[in-house]
C-alpha cells in the first residue's frame, strides 16, 4: 500500500472528504482540520491551497476505521484488536526490506541552489508557533555509523529557511544515539526525511521500537511482505520507492552551530518546552529533494486530543507495550490499552487473568520497566480479566468497587520523563513520578465479593426476542 491507495480506500469507505474551496495555508488549513477533528473526524484532502498547486492531506489517522485500513484490517476492528495483531506479528520473525533501482519518487529531483522548501504547501498551524512545520507525518532515516542499524523516527521538523529544517531530537531517542556518535567523529550525520509511501512509515516511525531494530523491518512484518526501498547513491540511506517527498542532506552535529527551532502547539495541548533560544536544535542542511511529479503533501495538526497524532500514538504505543510484555513472558495478559485521551502516551491499562498473589502488581511494575512504558508514562491501571482494557466504563467501575487507594496504590518517585510534559516545571522535565493502581479483586482473598450476573437462560430468551419488545 502507498499513500494514494490508502486515500482511495478511505474515500470508498466514506472516511475521506475532498475540500475544493481555496484554503489558506496560513492558519485556515489547520483550523479547518482541527474543527473537523472535533466534529466528524474525516480525513481531509485539500485540493486548492492558496499559492500552491499540490494537495494537502490531514487527519489521515484520526479514526480507528482508517487505522484499520492502513493496517489492511477490516473497518470496525477495535484498537485493542489491532494492537494484538501488531503484537503477534512483531514477536515473529521480521521481514526486512528489498532493494529496487527505481520508483515513482524519482520522478523529479532538485539539487543545490534549486532547493527551496517554501515550494511545498507547508501549513502554519497555531498562532504561537515558531514557523511552518514541514515534518509532522514523516520519518527521519539515519544510520548508526558503527553497526549499520537503520532507524526511522518521527521528530518534528520546522522550515528555517529555503534549505534548512530544524529538528527536535529529544535526549535518549534513537537518532540522538547516532547523533552523539557522529559528534565524537567530528562529522555531520547523513539523513533523509520521508513523507508518504506506505502509511505504516508514519505509524512505525512514531512508535517506541527497541534499539537495533529497523522500522523498515517492522513495516514489512505488519504488511506481511517486504517494503521496496531505494538506496541513495549519495548517502547510502534507504527510502520507500513510493514516497511522495524525500529531503536528503546532512544534520549539523556541532552544538555550537545548533539553531533556534519552535515552539509548536504539541500533542499535549500546550506549546512545547523551553523557549527556542534556551534549547537550540540540530538542523538538516537539505542538499537534494525527490518528489513524485504530482506529489501529495501530508500533514497532521498535532494539538489537543483527539487528533490523528493521539490515535496513532495510542495504537503504536499499545502495540509496542503489549509486545514488550509478551517478550517478558508474563502470563495472563488479556488486553492492553494506552488511550488516545491520555495523548496516547501518559496512561496505560492492562487486563490480567490473575494466577497468583501479587500477579497484578507484577504487571504494573513490568509496564513501567518496558521500552514503551519507561518513557513519559505517569500511571498504570491493572484490571481483572472480565474487563477489557479499552472499556472505559468498566475500568472506572473497577476503580470504584475493586480498588482501595491505601492498599492498591504505589507511587514510584523517579522515572524518565519527556521534555514536552506541561505538568512539570519547564526547567525540570527529565524526571517524573508514577502511580500504579491495582483495580483487581485481591487474588489471595478467601472470601471475595459476590458479583451480580444475569440469569443466563432468561437473558438468552430476552436477547432472542428483543425485536418483539418494540424498544
Amino acid at each position: 500500500m502507498d499513500l494514494r491507495e490508502f486515500i482511495e480506500k478511505c474515500e470508498k469507505a466514506n472516511e475521506l472528504k475532498r475540500v475544493k474551496k481555496e484554503i489558506d495555508w496560513n492558519l485556515e488549513l489547520s483550523h479547518v482540520s482541527i474543527v473537523n477533528d472535533e466534529k466528524d473526524r474525516y480525513a481531509l484532502l485539500f485540493e486548492n491551497i492558496k499559492d500552491y498547486k499540490n494537495p494537502v492531506l490531514t487527519g489521515a489517522f484520526s479514526s480507528k476505521e482508517r487505522l484499520a485500513i492502513a493496517l489492511g484490517m477490516k473497518p470496525g476492528t477495535s484498537m485493542c484488536e489491532m494492537s494484538r495483531e501488531w503484537m503477534k506479528l512483531s514477536t515473529k520473525k521480521h521481514i526486512p526490506p528489498v532493494k529496487v533501482k527505481t520508483g515513482p519518487i524519482l520522478d523529479r529531483i532538485v539539487e543545490g541552489n534549486n532547493v527551496n522548501l517554501f515550494d511545498f504547501p507547508v501549513p502554519f498551524m497555531y498562532p504561537g508557533d515558531g514557523g511552518r512545520f514541514i515534518g509532522t507525518t514523516h520519518y527521519l532515516v539515519t544510520k548508526d555509523p558503527e553497526t549499520g542499524w537503520v532507524n526511522c523516527g518521527t521528530y518534528r521538523m520546522q522550515v528555517l529557511d529555503e534549505k534548512s529544517c530544524g529538528i527536535q531530537i529529544i535526549k535518549g531517542k534513537h537518532a540522538d544515539f547516532m547523533l552523539k556518535k557522529y559528534q565524537k567523529m567530528g562529522k555531520k550525520m547523513p539523513a533523509l526525511m520521508v513523507i508518504g509511501g506506505d502509511p505504516l512509515g508514519f505509524l512505525t516511525g512514531s512508535a517506541l521500537i527497541s534499539a537495533g531494530i529497523s522500522e523498515f523491518d517492522i513495516m514489512g512484518t505488519l504488511r506481511k511482505e517486504p517494503i521496496e526501498i531505494i538506496e541513495s547513491e549519495h548517502t547510502g540511506l534507504p527510502f520507500d520507492k513510493n514516497a511522495e517527498i524525500v529531503l536528503e542532506g546532512e544534520i549539523e552535529t556541532d552544538p555550537e552551530k545548533f539553531r533556534q527551532e519552535g515552539p509548536l502547539g504539541e500533542y499535549t495541548g500546550y506549546y512545547s518546552g523551553k523557549k527556542s533560544d534556551e534549547w537550540p536544535k540540530p538542523w538538516l542542511d537539505v542538499k537534494r529533494v525527490y518528489t513524485r511529479s504530482d506529489y501529495i503533501f501530508w500533514s497532521t495538526m498535532v494539538g489537543k486530543p483527539i487528533t490523528d497524532t493521539h490515535m496513532i500514538q495510542s495504537l503504536n504505543r499499545t502495540a509496542t507495550l503489549w509486545t514488550d510484555l509478551e517478550n517478558m513472558k508474563i502470563p495472563g495478559i488479556q488486553s492492553v490499552y494506552i488511550p488516545p485521551e491520555s495523548t496516547g502516551r501518559f496512561w496505560a491499562i492492562v487486563s490480567v487473568k490473575q494466577m497468583y498473589p501479587g500477579h497484578a502488581n507484577q504487571i504494573g511494575t513490568a509496564v513501567i520497566s518496558t521500552t514503551t512504558g519507561h518513557y513519559g508514562l505517569k500511571g498504570v491501571i491493572v484490571v481483572d480479566e472480565d474487563i477489557a482494557a479499552d472499556d472505559w466504563d468498566k475500568v472506572f467501575w473497577a476503580l470504584s468497587v475493586r480498588f482501595d487507594p491505601r492498599r492498591d496504590t504505589q507511587i514510584i518517585n523517579r522515572g524518565r520523563s519527556t521534555p514536552l510534559d506541561p505538568a512539570l516545571p519547564i526547567e525540570n522535565r527529565e524526571i517524573v513520578s508514577r502511580i500504579i493502581m491495582d483495580a483487581c479483586v485481591p487474588y489471595e482473598w478467601k472470601r471475595k465479593p459476590k458479583e451480580i450476573f444475569l440469569d443466563k437462560k432468561t437473558a438468552e430468551v430476552v436477547r432472542k426476542n428483543w425485536d418483539n419488545y418494540g424498544i
